[in-house]
């Protein structure tokens, strides 16, 4: 059954009928993805819906509340049977211990430290995190009560060219009266090495980290890292974004509306400038590593929104690996999943719903955007297309699968999500998904890529916020005759291949033949 076909399902479902909630919670959001603010129409064929468990009795007013359960464990993924051959386990795909591997042999200089095994160092990190090899386990612990929920600095990135590296953290707690912490300080200087200097981006604007020390929060002083400089960059909260969306799906979805008002109602989204501020941001820390030879630390507040999107932008611009199809998966699991970033607040309703949560935020949605303003201008470096990005916002908002359920790994193993609930990149990872996923175009590029931030060279994403404002019929036509071209053009230069092969063996005999 198509997305659509469930929309219209749930319109006929009769209003005395009585479906499990998981069914109920996964057709809301279905409906309130397709058809955004306009949603609401639903309404009275869906509020009798009666539920099962803890759900039932309540009359729901509409698909919105539907899409929003008491617990976790009502959800679809718990209840979800794959119909497929699970030929890999996707939670075991992309473990920290694989990853390290593929750099081990080049970070000598780290460790994978095992301090955070019962998750009681810090809630939001993984079991194991890349830490110094100088520093040890106790020092972590005294690095975690200076910094923000927990999260000392850890490895993101380890630049393979130059062998400087991303770091990310939370915010110090250095609050008003200048707090200090010498192991956080030694933690922070073991990564420089001999006459380097190193920077330190907050994501905050320099008035809002001042404001931070107020609450406990706070910046690095430079009196007490003197080898590194700080730079502030102007990423806006996540209750920002969240408003900035809402105000974009309400002008997308208004088509009564002239040139001017609709140009005048994308600005006023400032969707579009948060794009710029974080590709921007993404773009000085790829600079500092690749071309001025300079290790860096990220974070804004608590470290798990525009920290992420940074260090996850910073990569794809750095390291062909983030280009591939799995190495994309990774990057989602290693600076999204295994680093904290909060699915299950910051996505608790529909992108499109014109209500909003207090924590709900289109942090990931914005790096999947991103991501796809990069791919407009590299169109022949990314391993994955288009189709990849979007089914992956998608599942982050509603899926089958429990990979973006819970906030952080502490959650998901509360939960036991690996025994409970299928990995998404189980399905993915299948040859048939992955044609659907593969650009035709691609050809593997071991350069770092150099996006333009320009106004000009940003657009509005029309495959996500218009896709339903337009019949995809031609473009599906187009994408369908540019692979068979791609294909032509391959047996062709196949066929030339061989036809120079067989020239030259000739060649050769005739040469074999004229010798005495």
């Amino acid at each position: 059954m198509t997305w659509g076909d469930q929309a219209l399902f749930i319109q006929r479902t009769p209003c005395c009928a009585e479906v499990p909630a998981w069914w109920v919670q996964l057709h809301a959001f279905s409906v309130q993805g397709l058809f955004g603010k306009n949603s609401e129409q639903l309404t009275n064929s869906s509020s009798g819906l009666e539920l099962e468990g803890s759900v039932r009795g309540r009359r729901v007013e509409s698909p919105t509340a539907l899409s929003t359960l008491d617990s976790i464990t009502l959800m679809y993924p718990f209840f979800y049977r794959p119909m497929f051959e699970v030929i890999e386990d996707g939670w075991h795909s992309f473990l920290p211990e694989q990853e390290f591997e593929l750099y081990s042999s080049t970070i000598s200089e780290w460790r994978l430290s095992y301090v955070n095994k019962e998750f009681s160092v810090c809630p939001s990190y993984p079991p194991a995190v890349i830490v110094p090899k100088a520093i040890d386990d106790d020092a972590l612990r005294k690095v975690a009560t200076f910094r923000h929920g927990g999260r000392f600095p850890v490895l993101s990135y380890y630049h393979k060219k130059n062998g400087m590296v991303i770091m990310r953290s939370g915010q110090p707690l250095t609050g008003t009266n200048g707090r200090r912490c010498k192991e956080d300080e030694k933690l922070i200087n073991a990564t420089l090495r001999a006459g380097k200097r190193g920077y330190i981006i907050d994501t905050r604007p320099l008035n809002i980290a001042q404001q931070a020390r107020a609450k406990g929060g706070g910046f690095e002083q430079e009196a007490h890292y003197p080898q590194w400089r700080r730079i502030h960059k102007s990423i806006d909260r996540y209750h920002i974004l969240q408003e900035s969306l809402i105000k974009l799906v309400e002008s997308c979805n208004d088509q009564t509306q002239n040139m001017d008002r609709w140009l005048s109602k994308l600005e006023a989204s400032n969707w579009l400038t948060h794009i710029k501020e974080i590709l921007t941001t993404a773009c000085l820390a790829a600079q500092c590593l690749d071309r001025e030879g300079a290790s860096i630390l990220i974070h804004g507040t608590e470290g798990t929104d525009s920290t992420l999107q940074v260090t996850s932008l910073a990569q794809i611009i750095l390291e062909p690996r983030s280009r591939t199809i799995r190495g994309f998966e990774a990057l989602i699991e290693r600076e999204w999943l295994q680093a904290g970033h909060p699915f299950q607040q910051r996505c608790a309703q529909s992108a499109y719903c014109n209500s909003k949560q207090k924590w709900e935020s289109p942090v990931f949605l914005l790096f999947l955007d991103c991501v796809w303003q990069i791919l407009r201008q590299f169109p022949c470096s990314f391993e994955f297309n288009e189709n990849f990005l979007i089914m992956l916002f998608e599942h982050a908002y509603a899926s089958q699968f429990g990979t973006f359920l819970g906030n952080n790994e502490s959650e998901r193993c509360k939960l036991k999500l690996q025994q409970k609930t299928m990995s998404l990149w189980s399905w993915v990872n299948r040859p048939s998904e992955l044609s659907k996923f593969t650009n035709p175009l691609f050809e593997a590029n071991n350069l770092v890529i150099w996006p333009s931030v320009a106004p000009q060279s940003l657009q509005l994403w029309e495959g996500i916020f218009l896709r339903w404002n337009r019949s995809s019929k031609y473009l599906d036509e187009a994408y369908e005759e540019m692979v068979n071209i791609i294909e032509y053009n391959k047996e062709l230069q196949a066929k030339v291949n061989l036809l120079r092969r067989q020239l030259a063996e000739l060649e050769t005999e005739d040469g074999v033949q004229e010798s005495p």
